[in-house]
């Protein structure tokens, strides 16, 4: 795992530093964007190889907030539309990303509890946009480094390609700290 967690790190550095906006107008940023991005999707590919054979990606991840995507090809239902599972691995990954990108590879993100109201079909890919604010991320750091662990909900809209809001989901973490030790 030190492997791992030391490529968390840097890739989470590496992306920190970019700009999310850039183009092939700045050809080094773009570069320096999507390579990081790049990095993330691998990360997680060698993480949960199940990530990225049913299509999922991270599109954007910087300070606070993550976008992810799931596509439609290869994770139809019965009829047609966006398979239930999909919903889910789509809801879920993109937190243990935040996590792990804003509070570092000291800190095991846990999923505990997690809910989807599925509001109309999907008939395209489906993205998600999870955010943590600063405030947050220091509160779910305080809290872990005192207790060793620490609790925090995210709560996401999925969207089909047309931007309509076709279901909603809501996950409980729990956020360990690596090789804490109690005072006595």
């Amino acid at each position: 795992m030190t492997l791992i967690d030391n490529l968390i790190g840097a890739t989470g550095k590496w992306v920190a530093s970019t700009d999310p906006k850039a183009t092939l107008g700045s050809p080094m940023a773009w570069l320096r964007k999507t390579g990081g991005y790049a990095a993330v999707n691998r990360i997680i590919g060698l993480s949960i190889p199940f990530a990225p054979r049913n299509g999922f990606s991270v599109e954007e991840v910087r300070p606070g907030y993550v976008r992810a995507r799931i596509r439609l090809k290869g994770n139809k239902n019965h009829f047609g539309s966006l398979y239930a599972g999909a919903y889910f691995l789509v809801a879920e990954i993109p937190g243990g990303v935040l996590t792990l990108f804003d509070l570092g590879p000291a800190y095991t993100p846990i999923l505990k509890e997690m809910t989807l109201q599925f509001l109309q079909p999907a008939n395209s890919d489906v993205t998600v946009e999870f955010s943590l604010s600063p405030e947050t991320v220091a509160a779910i750091l305080a809290d872990a480094d005192e207790t060793g662990r620490a609790k925090f909900t995210l709560e996401g809209k999925l969207t089909d390609q047309d931007g309509n809001h076709v279901a909603t989901s809501i996950a409980h973490y729990r956020v360990r700290k690596k090789g804490f030790k109690a005072d006595d």
